[in-house]
């Protein structure tokens, strides 16, 4: 592949690599420095000018860091005069930020899109997003790609004779339902109310999970609160086996641990969307490579192929 440029920030390198590996191109060094005002300075150490750049950061802890470091690496390739230049964000974290539910509140979801557009950013390569209107926010052309491939790949090698895909809430219900008809299983969904960041209510669960075997799909897990609310009301309906899946396995303040401490929580299954620390890990979790799916994304981007065509969800009742 000639004429392109990979670089990574700091949030992710080992993704990065990963990808680059699939690619059979380099991973050029970006060299960060923090001054003594605490201000980052970013350069790309390799030749940029006319060339395909493609900048791979997910928005992950620290947020901020992360997020500035990517505005820094966006301005430098325009100012290193590159063709174009493409985000690759795995995890785009301001998306839960996306509607206006409460007076005077921000809406970090756009305002971080204008400023990633702003910074010098052509083209965006994204997977999951949190909810379809952050796609608009973007004033760029938008790549969003899914894990359904992945994760379904992944299940398949269990008996799924007996089996409901649950999503916690109506929200997500399409890509539950997406993800059901890949694996050509039943689907259901929780009615749920959310009364703070930690806090939620789900009355019930909608579709037939009794005496069967449940795997609970969500786009991320962070606190893991919504996702123990569930397994409570799926006890209730005596379900026979529980399974927990998710796009981006954040799992803050000790939630992986929480949901792995379940014993009636055969598995968690998440993607490396986000780094997962190995001392954070448990037994139970099964952490899935989205690199291929990445790198054939970019590859199609760079030779102006079709990037939908290769990534919509295929299935029973679904077209490619």
């Amino acid at each position: 592949m000639r004429d392109i440029a990979v670089f990574s920030g700091s949030a992710h390198p080992e993704l990065a690599t990963e990808i680059c590996a699939h690619l059979g191109v380099p991973l050029h060094p970006a060299r960060v420095q923090r001054f003594a005002n605490d201000c980052l300075e970013v350069q790309l150490q390799a030749n940029c000018r006319e060339r395909d750049v493609f900048l791979i950061q997910p928005l992950v802890r620290p947020v901020q860091e992360n997020l500035v470091e990517l505005l820094l690496m966006l301005d430098a390739a325009r100012g290193a005069s590159a063709a174009r230049t493409t985000v690759v964000m795995p995890h785009y974290a301001y998306a839960r930020s996306d509607k206006k539910d409460a007076p005077r509140i921000s809406l970090g979801g756009r305002l971080v899109a204008d400023l990633l557009v702003a910074a010098g950013a052509s083209r965006v390569l994204a997977m999951t997003l949190h909810s379809p209107q952050v796609h608009g926010f973007f004033g760029v052309p938008v790549d969003h790609l899914h894990a359904l491939r992945e994760l379904a790949a992944h299940f398949r090698q269990y008996d799924l004779s007996n089996t409901t895909v649950v999503s916690p809430d109506l929200g997500n219900a399409k890509e539950a339902s997406h993800f059901a008809r890949l694996l050509g299983v039943r689907v259901a969904a929780g009615a749920k109310q959310r009364f703070a960041e930690d806090r939620v209510s789900i009355s019930s669960v909608i579709g037939d999970v009794a005496d069967r075997d449940v795997i609970v799909l969500d786009d991320e897990i962070a606190r893991g609160s919504t996702v123990i609310e569930l397994l409570d009301r799926l006890r209730e309906l005596n379900v026979r086996s529980i399974r927990v899946a998710c796009t981006h396995g954040l799992f803050s303040g000790g939630a992986l641990k929480r949901i792995g401490d379940q014993p009636d929580v055969l598995e968690i299954v998440c993607t490396n969307t986000v780094p997962i620390p190995v001392e954070e890990r448990v037994p139970k979790l099964r952490i899935l490579s989205i690199a291929p799916a990445l790198a054939e994304a970019m590859r199609r981007i760079h030779d102006g192929e079709s990037v939908s065509a290769l990534f919509e969800p295929t299935g029973p009742g679904l077209s490619g």
